[in-house]
């Protein structure tokens, strides 16, 4: 098996664009990361897609066939491959194309995702997230996502002690992170008190610890690592992945503070890459609600159990903390264009690893990670990467 490494980045804003369409979003990323990359439209191979609901969002379904021809691809006849997996589509279609090019099938990949989330009213949008979870035992009985996300917070709270202030410090450490990020949805600060304050969504979580439905797309270009330094100075090696699933049902769950399928996803990358939790210096976790962050940094080991919103409270997770967490500002600030979400965790790690982050960049980064969910964490996503000298 080959090394794969990622040699191209690229995204668009992320919020409600309504000046741009679906195909507009995709291309702008793509071209994007194809010029970061250094190669031509030619050296391509193939194409994934990672997107959740564009039949919903915007009544269009055969989106891979859209990219390419709409990319001006469509003439090289190359393979272009949907992948769906909820909110984790496109860290799926990531390791899908890094395997494709690990076998030796393909040599170069470009990996977008993408959503147009905004088109539709917000109930509308709230209902199709829904439809990530258990559609026959959840959502026919009124179970809303952010109810489900809310179960799990509250059992949380009640076992470790977790409380709202705690929870409120993720959001208010992802949005003074977001303000550094000139792509993200929301760039300015929040307090604590305007968290706590603010309307209840899903008792205990408010609208600021909900990230917002958004408009957005990312790229990046992967190649086989014996033909990256031909186009680029800064490869990124992709050290190791690893996918797990779990009941989607939360009725069905093992234990509700705890999503089994991110911790066997990461203990699958970290025993791939041949590192520990303790290596990693900057971590994208999949943030879309703020409970979610605390009980991923806990499940994929950089702190223990039940301590996740102690660590948080005490700057654990800040930027250039003892593991800076969501410097993009997450799904919560950058933004949850949900197909995108996956694809643009790792353009935050590669800019971080390349050491162009900007004023958000953390200090001597070499080893980054994603974390991405589907729906209620029935699917989750890991990826490891690494900086190479």
């Amino acid at each position: 098996m080959r090394d794969v490494a990622v040699i191209g980045i690229g995204e668009t804003q992320f919020g409600e664009l309504w000046d741009k369409s679906f195909r507009e979003l995709g291309i702008e990323a793509g071209l994007k990361a194809i010029e970061d990359s250094g190669i031509a439209a030619e050296d391509l191979d193939a194409i994934y897609v990672g997107n959740m609901s564009a039949g919903k969002f915007i009544d269009q379904e055969h989106v891979s066939a859209l990219v390419a021809d709409y990319s001006g691809l469509a003439d090289q006849h190359l393979p272009a491959v949907r992948v769906e997996g909820g909110g984790a589509c496109g860290a799926i279609a990531i390791l899908q194309a890094a395997m494709a090019i690990a076998s030796g099938m393909h040599d170069i990949v470009i990996v977008g995702g993408a959503e147009k989330m905004t088109d539709v009213g917000d109930v509308q949008a709230g209902a199709i997230l829904s439809a990530t979870a258990d559609q026959e035992w959840e959502s026919v009985f009124g179970a809303t996502f952010a109810g489900l996300y809310a179960m799990m917070a509250r059992r949380h709270m009640y076992e470790f002690n977790t409380t709202r202030e705690q929870m409120a410090q993720v959001a208010v450490k992802n949005h003074k992170n977001g303000a550094l990020n000139p792509h993200a949805q929301f760039q300015r600060e929040i307090t604590p008190d305007m968290v706590l304050k603010a309307p209840w969504v899903a008792e205990p979580l408010s609208v600021f610890d909900c990230a917002p439905l958004s408009d957005g797309a990312a790229a990046v270009v992967l190649c086989a690592m014996d033909r990256a330094r031909k186009f680029s100075d800064t490869p990124v090696r992709i050290l190791g992945s690893g996918q797990a699933s779990d009941f989607l049902a939360l009725h069905d769950r093992r234990d509700l503070t705890t999503m089994d399928a991110t911790v066997v996803a990461g203990k699958r990358a970290f025993h791939a890459a041949g590192v520990t939790p303790d290596k990693v210096q900057v971590a994208e976790v999949h943030d879309n609600f703020t409970i979610t962050e605390i009980i991923a940094i806990e499940d994929l080991r950089f702190v223990k159990k039940g301590l996740g919103g102690m660590a948080t409270e005490e700057g654990e997770t800040a930027l250039n903390g003892k593991i800076s967490v969501n410097t993009s500002g997450g799904l919560k600030a950058r933004g949850q264009p949900v197909g995108a979400t996956g694809v643009a965790q790792a353009v935050e790690i590669v800019r971080q690893l390349r050491g162009e982050a900007g004023k958000r960049q953390v200090s001597n980064a070499e080893i980054g990670l994603t974390h991405t969910l589907g729906g209620t964490g029935a699917t989750a996503v890991v990826h490891l990467f690494g900086r190479m000298n």
